[in-house]
């Protein structure tokens, strides 16, 4: 195989958000050169949630990233639950694969301490940069790289060159669309809508999860769709956000951000979730679920977190597996680089599909499932109302939703669940 004669570096990594900044830290630890590409500069924020599992805390633990709780690392001991007239604790559970701890940390600041630890590494990282267009090669249709805009500057244009280029900006995947990946509409689609607030509940110690959202007094009047969440962070700010999901990709007509300020109306005093001590607009995002992109590898170009649809069904979380993904990838491109013929470094390429969907696919294929049974509030409802009761099958669900199982070996509701993740269609 042939590559352009001119290379600017061994891969170009498009986004420096958690996948794009683990891609470019595990490169650099391998002895790759990486330039990667931050359209913004730092710091600069996106919609999430804030907070960390245990699976993404063991992905930061491999980085080697630092997370004193001086530098706004807020460490927590597990989900608080409240719905159907009950409020359970479920600790994270103590386990071989995983810490028995999850954490938060505000995204202002933690992209940047991501992309900076990669920069410390040794990858290339050039804010304010933005990827505008793959190069293609005329006759192959293979990427070589990408053109690049300095700035807001639209004469300010450039080209990159590099055998492999790793599409982490996000959900509008521009590189990844352009060489015509587009999403499928049959994949669950979720939306999140989040602001911060001042309140007493900032040091509180358990994440929480509201199932049932209330336009009125609790009990007393009528159910809103979604479910909200709490994320303390530890520095006089609370995460207060609303979150849905779709079984498909097709865009509702909810307005989220009202649905949002219905609940706040509602909120209790005592949280202070109030107008005057609110920071920050209340802005919103969708969340690409179920690896609805693919294909994952194409022509090479790679896709790493909201790119490729790596948002978690059960639980909308993105970071962890964007940074599992990361990892992957990393190793995956090094392999191929290392390889002397043409037809071993593609096929060693087209490994990274197969490689990732070993981790999740069952799993997202699991949590499809749920999704089509949750869309009906009426389902939700008896779920919730019956299930959270019973401590064994919350442990069994806690596991479940926040992808703390073991994959080989653990207790019985470890097994079961990698059973049935093997057994579900493929993703």
């Amino acid at each position: 195989m042939s590559f352009s004669a001119h290379q600017d570096a061994d891969v170009i990594v498009v986004g420096a958000g958690p996948g794009g900044s683990a891609t470019a830290h595990y490169l650099a630890q391998l002895g790759r050169s990486v330039i990667f590409l931050e359209k913004s500069t730092f710091p600069r924020d996106k919609v999430c949630g804030d907070g960390l599992t245990p699976y993404a805390v063991r992905e930061l633990v491999r980085m080697g990233v630092p997370m004193p709780a001086h530098e706004g690392w807020m460490r927590n001991k597990g989900l608080r639950v409240v719905g159907g007239g009950h409020e359970i604790y479920l600790p994270w559970p103590e386990s071989e694969s995983f810490p028995s701890y999850g954490m938060a940390k505000a995204r202002t600041s933690f992209d940047e301490t991501l992309a900076l630890h990669a920069q410390a590494s040794g990858a290339d990282l050039r804010q304010g940069t933005t990827a505008i267009a793959p190069i293609l090669n005329e006759r192959s249709g293979r990427i070589e790289g990408v053109t690049v805009r300095q700035g807001r500057d639209r004469d300010n244009i450039s080209e990159l060159r590099a055998p492999i280029v790793v599409d982490a900006g996000g959900v509008s995947a521009r590189i990844a669309t352009a060489m015509g990946i587009t999403p499928q509409e049959n994949r669950p689609m979720g939306v999140a809508v989040r602001t911060y607030f001042r309140s007493p509940r900032h040091d509180d110690e358990w994440m929480e999860s509201q199932l049932e959202l209330w336009d009125g007094p609790r009990e007393n009047s009528n159910l809103l769709p979604g479910y909200g969440w709490i994320f303390p962070l530890g520095n006089g700010l609370v995460n207060v956000g609303l979150g849905s999901v779709s079984s498909t990709a097709r865009a509702t007509k909810l307005d989220y951000k009202d649905l949002f300020r219905t609940w706040m109306r509602n909120a209790p005093a005592d949280w202070e979730f109030t107008e005057e001590n609110q920071v920050g607009p209340v802005r919103s995002a969708a969340l690409p679920m179920a690896l609805n992109r693919q294909p994952l590898y194409h022509n090479g170009l790679m896709l790493v977190g909201d790119s490729g649809g790596m948002v978690s069904p059960f639980n909308g979380e993105g970071i962890a597996y964007a940074l599992m993904a990361g990892r992957i990838a990393a190793d995956v491109i090094s392999q191929a680089l290392a390889r002397t013929s043409g037809y071993g470094h593609v096929k060693t390429l087209r490994s990274y599909p197969d490689a990732v969907k070993a981790e999740i696919g069952g799993y997202y294929s699991l949590g499809r499932v749920f999704v089509k049974l949750i869309e009906n509030p009426e389902i939700m409802r008896i779920c919730t109302k019956y299930g959270l009761p019973r401590p064994h099958l919350m442990k069994l669900v806690h596991k479940l939703l926040s992808d703390g199982y073991e994959r080989t070996g653990g207790e019985t509701m470890d097994r079961l669940i990698a059973a049935i993740t093997k057994i579900v269609p493929a993703a």
